[in-house]
């Protein structure tokens, strides 16, 4: 059995309206059938445009998010089912990095007493000076001075927060910890330092990473299995090396031919899939294929009624396309409305930006973002 498994997992939010009588006239579907399972010491990374449920996947698997329905079986135990006392004890062994570094750290407490908050929550350590010694520990794990436990949040830089933040994770020795946009809001530079650390952790630890981005590049680097998502649905899952080589569904296709290669010579002839339209609402998804409203390879009958399950197409990789095998044959042509274009030398400025979307952020429109 897999250390974490999470089974038709659903996340639907009441859209509530009335003045004086509240009333739910309907359901944000935010995360809407998700099945995946992650090994012990294995990381997942989880990517897809902004506003597509990736976050709130996360928080569901710690269950900071009401679960509508599905099971999340960590380490044999369905969290989705049990009582809050329980589930908040379970949360020693699953912690969370957060995206904002400084919105999630209090400005109020220095650093020693965010990191001994958690320990003295989970009855970690006898005394104080226990609990300091051990949060030393971890401080220099992560790369920072003992001079920074009398320190605030707004007296590091912005990678030194995020490295708090992983300190923070750290001192409660968790088996699992979320990830959520880890880099986003550091400076290139500082994301490889942050990438790298999380890396050496992994490897002396044994740890279990779930990361959430939408920066391509960056799972690609850290991940050993990736899923793909869209709409709150899982679109497509394999291994990284296989997903980045062939990549099957529609939707990953596009999200691939938007990632820049370092080659002037074929970035400026390779095929770049633009989509068109913008991405519906979770609120009132498509019918059958949550994507055949904007994909290349659409056919009205099927794709417009029913919807498509993972199915394995070999080695492990899993998609959700009712046509995957007809599009990789050629069988299957993409419309002539919809097809990939050839973007040559001056159209750089129409080619989406897969780094700069971030949560909360529309993508910008005809675009595919990660």
């Amino acid at each position: 059995m897999s250390l974490l498994e999470l089974n038709d997992i659903k996340v639907h939010f009441p859209v509530r309206r009335g003045i004086l009588f509240d009333r739910v006239v309907g359901h944000v579907q935010a995360v809407d059938g998700i099945s995946l399972s992650v090994e012990a010491g294995q990381t997942y990374g989880l990517v897809g445009e902004s506003g597509c449920g990736k976050t709130t996947l996360g928080r569901a698997i710690l269950r900071l998010v009401d679960i509508t329905g599905g099971e999340v079986v960590f380490d044999g135990t369905d969290l989705a089912q049990l009582p809050e006392e329980e589930m908040r004890r379970s949360r020693r062994r699953l912690q969370m990095v957060f995206q904002d570094p400084l919105g999630s750290l209090n400005p109020r407490q220095n650093i020693e007493s965010i990191l001994a908050e958690g320990m003295a929550a989970h009855g970690i350590g006898g005394n104080r000076e226990e609990r300091r010694e051990r949060i030393l520990k971890v401080l220099d794990r992560v790369g920072l001075p003992d001079s920074a436990l009398a320190r605030y949040p707004h007296e590091f830089s912005g990678g030194q927060r995020q490295r708090i933040g992983i300190a923070r994770a750290l001192v409660l020795e968790p088996d699992v910890i979320i990830c959520d946009e880890p880099v986003s809001a550091l400076d290139v530079s500082i994301q490889a330092q942050v990438i790298n650390l999380l890396e050496e952790l992994q490897e002396q630890l044994g740890l279990t990473y779930v990361v959430i981005a939408h920066d391509l590049a960056v799972v690609r680097h850290i991940s050993d299995v990736i899923g793909v998502m869209y709409l709150g649905a899982l679109v497509e899952e394999a291994n990284s090396d296989d997903l980045y080589a062939d990549p099957q569904h529609p939707y990953t296709k596009a999200l691939m031919s938007a990632v820049p290669v370092p080659d002037p010579e074929v970035e400026d002839t390779r095929e770049r899939i633009l989509l068109t339209g913008d991405l519906p609402s979770p609120a009132n998804p498509p019918t059958g294929c949550r994507f055949h409203t904007r994909c290349p390879w659409r056919q009205p009958t099927r794709c417009d009624t029913e919807r498509p399950v993972l199915t394995d197409t070999g080695n492990g990789h899993r998609v959700a396309c009712h046509f995957v095998n007809e599009i990789a044959s050629g069988e299957l042509a993409p419309t002539s409305a919809l097809a990939p274009e050839l973007l040559g030398p001056g159209t750089e400025d129409e080619a989406p930006d897969t780094a700069a979307a971030t949560d909360g952020d529309a993508p910008p429109k005809g675009a595919a973002s990660a």
